[in-house]
């Protein structure tokens, strides 16, 4: 049966500047940040969904072809319309006439402990799967025109001072994405101290999530579940992994690295 409000415990209220670092975005404030943009035919996108519930699919901040030829049109548009989508679609479903339903992503996948079981593990994937993914774009640009080159500034220090320089964190990063059995993410994170770690989680797990999770606060996230590359790739995970550094968006991950470094 399901949870009744009476029965369950109350979540407390999210941090707003870790919703704000991390992307996971409400309804509302995806419609305004994501705003559609004109495409061609072939770079089409879905427009800004209207909110009417708690999770929506954000419309991304570029067409579908915007990252070739690094990442292809078709994996983009199905990676979005169909697998974020249907994150989004069991997420509500698992959560729908509970007491959690209406409470953001993130807040559930932070506080998974205080789940009850029979929607736990429907929270942990689909919850993780649309928060993970909500990141996954904004961290994305086109090659040339905010995606590739090198961080600058005070990110491209810290990464210098706690993992040896850019082509160390390269090196760490990939083997962290190359290593991960089956299907997962890697994860450029910081610590409660502010320090930036990489680390991989499986499935759709997050380093947010208390009790499976390291706590730590994710800023780069890199999909390696054969849906992000199989369509372009096949089973060459290692070209995958080259070709997303030409579309990382390091002025994305300086900010989310700020805002972090505000909370430490």
């Amino acid at each position: 049966m399901p949870a009744t409000p009476q029965s369950a415990p109350a979540l407390p209220p999210a941090d707003p500047q870790r919703r704000q670092t991390l992307g996971y975005l409400t309804a509302t404030a995806l419609t305004a940040t994501f705003a559609p943009l004109t495409a061609s035919a072939a770079g089409s996108r879905p427009a800004a969904p209207t909110p009417a519930s708690p999770s929506t699919l954000p419309a991304l901040p570029y067409a579908y072809d915007a990252l070739e030829p690094h990442i292809d049109a078709q994996t983009m548009e199905i990676h979005h319309t169909k697998h974020h989508q249907a994150y989004v679609n069991n997420l509500n479903a698992a959560i729908k006439g509970t007491a959690w339903d209406g409470v953001p992503a993130e807040q559930l996948i932070v506080h998974l402990d205080k789940l009850p079981d029979n929607i736990r593990t429907a929270v942990r994937n689909n919850g993780g799967g649309h928060a993970n993914h909500s990141l996954f774009w904004t961290v994305l640009a086109p090659a040339g025109k905010g995606g590739g080159g090198l961080p600058q500034g005070a990110l491209a220090a810290a990464i210098e001072r706690d993992l040896g320089g850019f082509e160390p964190f390269k090196e760490a990063f990939t083997k962290a994405a190359l290593t991960r059995f089956g299907s997962g993410w890697a994860w450029l994170s910081t610590d409660k101290s502010g320090k930036l770690l990489v680390e991989s989680s499986a499935n759709q797990d997050s380093p947010l999530m208390q009790g499976i999770g390291s706590g730590h606060t994710p800023i780069l996230g890199l999909d390696v579940w054969e849906h992000a590359y199989y369509l372009k790739f096949q089973n060459r995970r290692p070209e995958y992994i080259g070709a997303f550094f030409h579309v990382v968006n390091w002025a994305e991950l300086a900010r989310r690295y700020q805002q972090a470094q505000g909370r430490a």
